[in-house]
């Protein structure tokens, strides 16, 4: 069982079976909801995934979309697109309580709309914690 929620624990989810693929979307929909260059998405059948807590708030973001976010804190949670993902629903997988049981993306997408700096962020030194602060 996968459990998983937003940040200020006002909506909590679960999922009891692993996701049929998990990737990295670059898209500019999903940066600007996310205010991050990518965000890492979880597709499951629809009816896999049961809120357990609370009531996630939704709104159109395209004319094809829906995404769900907690409406005290803001988190983005899931998205629907019954026109690109019938009977699906993406679960952002950094919302799980432990995102590494599902083990990691296998494909990173919608590299079209990448933010250019962000194709080599993997490259950038790196930082335990933040710099001077260790």
């Amino acid at each position: 069982m996968h459990q998983g929620g937003c940040h200020c624990g006002a909506v909590r989810y679960e999922i009891a079976q692993m996701p049929e693929r998990h990737s990295v979307c670059c898209c500019t929909d999903c940066r600007r909801t996310a205010g991050a260059p990518m965000v890492a998405w979880a597709i499951y059948p629809k009816d896999a995934v049961k809120v357990t807590k609370g009531a996630p708030k939704s709104r159109a973001s395209s004319e094809h979309a829906e995404r769900f976010f907690c409406g005290e804190c803001g988190t983005g949670l899931f998205y629907i697109s019954e026109a690109y993902l019938p009977g699906k629903i993406d679960v952002a997988s950094a919302t799980l309580d432990e995102p590494e049981s599902i083990g990691a993306p296998a494909a990173v997408v919608q590299t079209a709309e990448r933010i250019g700096w962000a194709a080599d962020i993997h490259t950038l030194p790196e930082f335990a914690r933040y710099p001077g602060m260790e």
